[in-house]
């Protein structure tokens, strides 16, 4: 999955910094979108042949064979057959709780965080807002506000931590797609952007903290 996610995520990067140089083109204009649109077209050339890999074909069978039938359906030790046991509104409370407790706690250093704890800070967020969302028909009506809220905090932070990764990507590509070193990683590089997202994010999981944890 990490292979195919490497592929995938490397057209979604030159994408997203490409529509973000057409914004700020419209007051700026300086930007030759040539080599970007080269460096995207040799990109999506190569994730099409990787779609067409027997390697993909025996990644899909083996993720759908794993969910039908895998070793965590046949362990046959007392852990996992205490797991297999737990219904599901009991075993996804108790991780969503575990999940929020190390979510909210690691978000109180956000501030001090480099790009790559930050990436690490979101990819723990996106795993919490969508375990959250599925677990929908599992909540009393009483508690669907209360779900719905603490998706909205989840999505704002979520938002404001992927914008910041995407400027960190663009950077990077601007530093060797645009052929221009330093000068063309410019329009990813402001600190005014930078802090507001911080400050986003962090009031996001503030409000987050001062929820009760969702019942189910």
């Amino acid at each position: 999955m990490k292979w195919l996610n490497a592929h995938l995520g490397a057209v979604r990067d030159l994408d997203v910094a490409i529509e973000r140089l057409k914004k700020i083109e419209k007051q700026h204009p300086s930007t030759d979108f040539r080599s970007w649109n080269r460096e995207r077209a040799a990109s999506q050339r190569h994730l099409a042949r990787v779609l067409q890999s027997v390697r993909y074909r025996r990644l899909v069978k083996s993720v759908s064979d794993w969910v039908e039938k895998g070793s965590w359906s046949t362990k046959a030790d007392k852990r996992a057959a205490r797991q297999r046991a737990c219904p599901i509104a009991e075993y996804s409370a108790h991780k969503l709780r575990r999940w929020r407790k190390k979510l909210i706690k690691r978000s109180r250093k956000l501030r001090d965080f480099d790009i790559r704890k930050l990436h690490r800070l979101r990819l723990m967020n996106k795993k919490l807002n969508y375990a959250t969302e599925s677990v929908a028909d599992l909540i009393s009506h009483n508690e669907i506000s209360k779900q719905q809220a603490t998706m909205k905090y989840l999505r704002q932070a979520q938002k404001s931590l992927g914008q910041l990764n995407d400027d960190a990507r663009g950077r990077s590509l601007a530093a060797t797609v645009g052929r221009c070193g330093a000068r063309a990683s410019q329009p990813f590089l402001s600190p005014k952007r930078e802090k507001r997202l911080i400050r986003s994010a962090a009031t996001a999981y503030k409000k987050l903290a001062e929820l009760k944890p969702l019942r189910i």
